[in-house]
């Protein structure tokens, strides 16, 4: 088990203010960004309002906004372990990890 200061709702939401900065710097409105990604307007209104949306569509709006390699390397370094997480409270007192 990691400990964590992040909730899943702060982590959530960073997530969609994210896609909706890139949006905007892209100059795409939600209707636009809908006929590129094929996620409806509403949804996208609904992911930068409350940051609710599905995986799958959450990956189509990464695909048109971002690089989904950038997701894809997170996956890869946690698998090689590339990104070291304490174990233990003495490791974050020691800041060892």
């Amino acid at each position: 088990m990691n400990i964590s200061l992040s909730t899943e709702t702060n982590l959530q939401n960073q997530l969609a203010r994210h896609l909706q900065r890139l949006r905007k710097q892209q100059k795409l409105s939600r209707q636009a960004l809908e006929k590129i990604s094929t996620v409806p307007a509403p949804t996208i209104k609904k992911f930068e309002t409350t940051g609710q949306i599905s995986l799958r569509q959450f990956l189509l709006l990464w695909e048109c906004l971002d690089n989904i390699d950038r997701l894809a390397m997170l996956l890869n370094q946690r698998h090689n372990n590339t990104l070291a997480h304490p174990t233990t409270i003495e490791q974050v007192l020691a800041d060892e990890f």
